[in-house]
């Protein structure tokens, strides 16, 4: 919402995710078998998807999750592995994770920001992402003159979608309205300006 400025309507926030992994799987190092749909986390994503659903002004958009029963070594064990710090027999069960990919969220933010854009329901988009994937989707919304903004929310963004962007602001949500820095950001929210008519 600090986004939105004095002369700015609220148009919609699009929220993407996917539901929680549900799945039962065993962890490869000590067999043990983990029940992902008993675990807090998936409790707390599924309540804030609820809450999502039934709140006014944001449209959930939910991709699917895909797996295929493989585990990887989180970065912090595979830095360490590669230091020779520790060896592979000291790896633990919180060193590794189910390897877990979102299916269909960029297309779903694509066509949201090409159709917002062709349709001229909105004046500004704010992306918050840094992925440049959403290149071609920028591109479209500014040729169709939308004042593209991206907040990375402090990630490194990569240098093809910096330069397709009008302007990035970046910063930890606070009491104080963001400063803008122009150019030389799975989110989107679209706002239209106030008008008369």
């Amino acid at each position: 919402m600090y986004h939105v400025r004095d002369n700015d309507v609220l148009y919609r926030i699009f929220y993407y995710d996917c539901e929680p992994l549900d799945k039962r799987m065993h962890n490869p190092l000590t067999h043990r078998s983990i029940n992902y749909a008993k675990t807090d986390e998936y409790k707390f994503r599924c309540e804030l998807l609820n809450a999502l659903k039934v709140k006014r002004k944001v449209a959930l958009r939910v991709g699917t999750l895909k797996t295929n029963n493989n585990w990887i070594i989180n970065q912090s064990a595979t830095e360490r592995l590669l230091k020779k710090e520790i060896t592979v027999d000291d790896l633990t069960e919180n060193d590794v994770s189910p390897e877990i990919r979102q299916k269909g969220i960029d297309m779903k933010i694509g066509v949201d920001i090409a159709s917002l854009s062709l349709k001229r329901f909105v004046d500004k988009i704010v992306l918050f992402s840094g992925d440049s994937d959403f290149v071609p989707a920028a591109k479209l919304a500014r040729r169709e003159g939308i004042d593209f903004i991206l907040n990375p929310m402090k990630a490194n963004v990569e240098p093809q979608l910096n330069e397709h962007i009008d302007g990035m602001e970046t910063y930890a949500p606070s009491k104080k309205k963001p400063t803008a820095k122009h150019c030389t950001e799975t989110k989107v929210t679209a706002m239209k300006k106030h008008s008369n008519k």
